[in-house]
């Protein structure tokens, strides 16, 4: 089974990736280099003028800061080796010799975030949500620095919610707010591998925050009555979350035409008969069929960052700022959280006119169960989310800056006051 998940991986990449992708990714080249390893503390080097302080792994300065996330659940190797060595290169699938278990490809990038503020007046309060701090099998967040002209800034976990934001306060005389974060994270391909059991059991909080409704996403009613019909007899638990994937990959349809990654209203889509949306629509679809009959299942909010090996539209290279992206996972005893992606099927098939009987949609659906292409980094998994310190209602999710100024929020997508850009480079082979 592990060899046939590898298998078909390799295919979908031989038939699906574009000679365009292909030659794009050839020319592709990295001019950054790697930052220095990190150690239990930080320091960031003060400008002329400034004067800097350490504590508990944290270095300050007036307008300048740094942040190692706390590792929680440390891996069994040191995060030093998240890291690839820069004479290494990244080995492409090969269906005729492909090795039985896959290469630990890890890739490093530094995720540039580049904020100014125009025309606002009063105090001002700016939140920008950070990479999952808990490190995985697949990501691992190396650390932040961020400066700017706030006059008080700094970076708050919300564990309930698996969420780290950053923060940055201006008082009402400040002129041109601006704002600087980097953050450095590592990424590799996420597999399920469906003959390995015996993965550690999450906790029992966490799983039952998981089979809860939230505003917008139901479990009982149309929503349950849905999934039963989705399911049918089977009792298997990875095969009903199997079951539910298809139904959604089936039902559901890619809007080009919304903006952002959708509102997630999942009751609204219900009762219209209308399973059109962005890909927090789909994977919040999935996620409260899968709630409704007890599989635990979440949303998991995050960022392209670079161009993908399957299809051109399923990656973004360039800014950053308008190409964030949800997928989900779901839970089941002994093998853990099984990553899917059912609205990137879904996109594929707008993208490129896939048809039903099409080769490049049965192997792309078959992969997209179980598999996360690693040019994307998980953010959160919060739903219902109220950020600290804000005068504004709860937000049915958070992917994007949010602003409040004089007790108001306005839309992060007011590009006459919020200048916003994102950007991603490589800091390793």
């Amino acid at each position: 089974m592990k060899r046939r998940n590898f298998l078909v991986a390799s295919a979908l990449l031989s038939v699906l990736t574009p000679a365009s992708v292909v030659a794009a990714n050839k020319k592709k080249a990295t001019t950054a280099n790697p930052a220095p390893k990190s150690s239990g503390k930080t320091s960031a080097k003060s400008s002329a003028g400034q004067s800097t302080t350490t504590t508990g792994g944290r270095s300050r300065t007036r307008g300048r800061q740094s942040y190692r996330p706390v590792i929680e659940q440390p891996a069994a190797t040191p995060a030093a080796t998240a890291s690839s060595p820069t004479s290494a290169t990244e080995l492409p699938y090969n269906a005729i010799a492909l090795p039985d278990e896959p290469q630990p490809q890890w890739r490093t990038y530094d995720i540039a975030s580049s904020i100014a503020l125009n025309h606002v007046k009063g105090k001002i309060r700016l939140w920008l949500p950070l990479a999952q701090y808990r490190d995985s099998i697949w990501q691992r967040a190396l650390g932040h620095n961020w400066r700017g002209n706030f006059d008080s800034a700094g970076v708050y976990r919300d564990p309930v919610a698996d969420m780290e934001v950053f923060y940055a306060d201006w008082k009402d005389t400040a002129t041109a707010p601006q704002l600087q974060l980097v953050s450095q994270v590592a990424k590799q391909d996420r597999h399920f591998d469906i003959t390995r059991r015996g993965s550690a059991a999450e906790r029992g909080e966490v799983l039952r925050r998981c089979l809860q409704s939230s505003n917008l996403v139901p479990t009982d009613g149309l929503v349950r009555r849905t999934a039963e019909r989705a399911v049918g007899r089977i009792k298997d638990p990875v095969a009903q979350g199997k079951a539910i994937y298809d139904w959604v990959v089936d039902n559901a349809s890619y809007d080009a035409a919304q903006s952002g990654i959708g509102r997630g209203d999942v009751e609204a889509m219900l009762d219209s008969g209308q399973l059109t949306g962005r890909s927090a629509d789909i994977a919040l679809l999935f996620v409260g069929l899968c709630r409704s009959i007890g599989i635990p299942a979440r949303p998991v909010f995050g960022l392209r960052i670079d161009s993908s090996r399957l299809f051109a539209g399923l990656g973004a290279t360039g800014n950053l700022r308008t190409v964030q992206h949800c997928r989900a996972e779901f839970y089941t005893p002994g093998y853990g959280w099984i990553p899917v992606d059912p609205s990137d099927v879904r996109k594929a098939i707008h993208d490129e006119g896939l048809g039903q009987g099409d080769p490049k949609l049965v192997v792309l659906r078959k992969l997209l169960f179980g598999f996360w292409e690693k040019n994307w980094i998980a953010l959160n998994t919060a739903q219902d989310v109220r950020l600290h310190g804000a005068s504004s209602a709860a937000l049915p999710f958070l992917v994007l800056p949010q602003v409040e100024a004089g007790g108001a929020r306005f839309d992060s997508g007011d590009s006459h006051r919020l200048s916003y850009t994102v950007t991603a480079s490589r800091v390793d082979g």
